[in-house]
């Protein structure tokens, strides 16, 4: 079996890999049928000599490989056919901007993985960036409550080596008596947390959160039913909510009411209740002054990400009353931060994350029969034709797109 390490195309440039040259050495040494090639990139994070170093070959032939992985998607004009494709195609929630990607790749005869689909038995997902998207989101919530306020300016995540560096550089500021609201529990909102544990942040109950004043600066982290509450009042449990997210309600604004800084790590459900809207925003009871949106859903659950913001320039300010952007350093904007794209920040450790998870759990997968169906559960396409897991994206194949 060979691999094949794809140059990153997309634009803008995306410096992450899903198997770093460490990652590689080890690949080879656990399975030695496997074989590993890798394409020249003059963006990757490991440049082309730290794989030659580890013996790992680099070449711009790449024709030969039986399976190729990548992190974002592949430009259509770069597809090999035949071949069997690793990355993330967002489509599989029909996102228009990337149908024409599914087209080609089943008219090319390509066996399509996507990395945002290998899961368990249990669908609970094997790979992903989170935990670093929740780092880099709560570090940028961080820097940008010291620039809305004046207080303390922190670097760029861009601009530092890895996490070490990131958390260093926390360390060494000092934040006043604020309560931070973080919402979610998964990979994401967990790696949020591990940068407010790093930084001595008291976690505090909803109860204390709610009800009492500190001296120094706590964080609350809550999950669906601590912000959602069934409409008819009655019992709650978690199976209810995500069965029947039609019956509950928003419950953030008893929180939005005592929070200066907001963290959104949370996975949002199709027909869940928004966490507060752009009436909310307005009202006099909203004291949020800064949110750092991981979740980045435009015009959605977070009424304040108007948009999404971008490495370069990550920040931006929304006006409760005009419902319109503004600088973010206007004593009536709230300074938004939604980089949809965090993990890039730090593509080392992202890149040796991912590639840990991906050593683990996918290529046994290719060398044991696939025996815990790991490949097949991800499996988009074959042979020209959608699997029949993802059958649903048929209409979606089959729709027209404008030239």
């Amino acid at each position: 079996m060979k691999f094949g390490i794809i140059k990153e195309r997309k634009n803008p440039p995306d410096r992450r890999v899903v198997l770093s040259p460490k990652a590689c050495q080890l690949v080879k040494k656990k399975f030695p049928d496997a074989k590993i090639v890798v394409e020249p990139s003059d963006i990757r994070v490991f440049n082309d000599q730290q794989y030659k170093d580890l013996d790992i070959p680099v070449s711009g032939s790449i024709d030969d490989c039986d399976v190729l992985l990548g992190v974002k998607e592949v430009p259509i004009s770069a597809l090999i056919p035949n071949k069997k494709y690793f990355f993330f195609s967002h489509t599989i929630k029909k996102q228009p901007y990337n149908r024409k990607l599914l087209q080609a790749v089943l008219e090319k005869n390509i066996e399509l993985y996507d990395h945002e689909v290998i899961t368990n038995k249990k669908g609970i997902r094997l790979v992903a960036f989170g935990r670093y998207a929740g780092i880099v989101g709560a570090y940028n919530g961080i820097r940008t409550y010291g620039l809305k306020f004046d207080r303390f300016q922190l670097p760029k995540a861009e601009t530092l080596p890895g996490s070490r560096a990131l958390y260093d550089a926390l360390l060494r500021i000092h934040l006043p008596p604020i309560k931070i609201l973080l919402t979610g529990k998964g990979r994401v909102g967990n790696g949020a947390k591990e940068v407010l544990d790093t930084m001595k942040i008291k976690a505090v109950s909803v109860d204390e959160y709610l009800n009492n004043e500190f001296e120094t600066p706590v964080y609350c982290q809550i999950d669906v039913l601590d912000y959602n509450k069934r409409k008819d009042r009655t019992s709650q449990q978690i199976i209810d909510f995500y069965k029947n997210p039609e019956l509950y309600e928003s419950d953030f604004m008893r929180f939005a009411k005592v929070t200066d800084m907001y963290i959104s790590g949370h996975f949002y459900g199709d027909g869940a209740p928004y966490l507060y809207t752009r009436e909310d925003v307005k009202s006099a009871d909203f004291n949020i002054k800064v949110v750092a949106d991981i979740s980045c859903d435009i015009n959605g659950p977070v009424a304040t990400t108007i948009r999404a913001s971008t490495i370069a320039d990550p920040i931006y300010g929304y006006d409760p009353q005009t419902e319109t952007e503004t600088d973010f350093k206007n004593k009536n904007a709230i300074a938004v931060m939604a980089v949809d794209n965090l993990p890039c920040e730090l593509p080392s450790d992202a890149s040796e994350g991912f590639g840990e998870s991906f050593v683990k759990h996918v290529i046994p997968a290719f060398f044991n029969g696939d025996k815990d169906g790991v490949l097949e559960r991800a499996r988009m396409t074959q042979n020209g034709k959608l699997t029949e897991r993802f059958s649903y994206l048929q209409d979606y194949v089959d729709e027209k797109t404008e030239a």
